[in-house]
């Protein structure tokens, strides 16, 4: 006969507990207010053309603003008529080193992304001839220190807030140049509705057809600016002032 198999006993690990979700939440009021006051900075700063007319120093995060009547983005200029509330496109710029955790942007050792990341962003748009740059506009907001920390939170907290365009439905705008030997890859569904940039044309992969996009880009539209414009909670909760 087959002996039977024998269970043995769990042995409890040192330190080990029962599972208690409750355990593993964290929340911090202080943050949520903190994340607040950048957001109203960041409302408050100066709006300039795209690229800014100097150069600075810096790291930190932007959004860029339409305010011409092509199609299909005519919206934003009824948007952005008494304000610049509604960015087509948010983004940031890090310090080097940033993602490994390896540098802050320190007062002492300043570089210029980025002013650099604007400027990038100037030169796509003046490639393609469906957009103008003389329609874009750009407010930024400057890090050091330690505060380079936030750099992604407050990013994060703009585009769940107000849901940029180039952002949440037709991506591809903040795209770098890809490496050697990998433009078997699709353009973006950006290029492919405003094509001109050089090295997006050498892109050999498939993506839908541009009036499927545009469709999409009507419908999504329809609905940005429908809820209050003014600044939400970043954590999902009421709006503040």
């Amino acid at each position: 006969m087959a002996k039977k198999s024998v269970r043995k006993p769990k042995i409890a690990l040192r330190g080990r507990e029962p599972f208690d979700r409750s355990k593993h939440v964290y929340t911090n009021d202080v943050f949520v207010e903190l994340v607040k006051d950048a957001i109203r900075f960041f409302n408050g700063t100066p709006v300039h053309a795209i690229p800014p007319p100097e150069r600075f120093l810096g790291t930190g995060v932007y959004a860029l603003y339409y305010t011409g009547k092509s199609k299909p983005y005519a919206k934003y200029a009824d948007l952005n008529r008494l304000a610049y509330d509604f960015p087509i496109y948010v983004g940031k710029a890090v310090p080097k080193g940033w993602r490994q955790s390896r540098q802050v942007d320190s007062i002492d050792k300043q570089s210029s992304e980025l002013h650099s990341r604007l400027r990038e962003h100037a030169r796509s748009i003046i490639a393609v001839s469906s957009l103008s740059i003389e329609d874009f506009s750009c407010r930024f907001m400057i890090f050091e220190g330690a505060s380079s920390d936030m750099i992604g939170t407050l990013e994060a907290s703009i585009i769940k807030w107000k849901r940029p365009l180039w952002n949440s439905y037709l991506d591809g705008f903040g795209n770098h140049t890809p490496g050697s030997g990998r433009f078997e890859q699709a353009p973006s569904e950006w290029d492919v509705v405003h094509p001109g940039r050089p090295w997006a044309e050498k892109c050999k992969g498939k993506t839908r057809r541009r009036h499927s996009i545009v469709t999409g880009i009507e419908t999504f539209l329809a609905d940005v600016g429908a809820a209050d414009s003014s600044p939400m909670d970043p954590s999902g909760g009421t709006a503040f002032s």
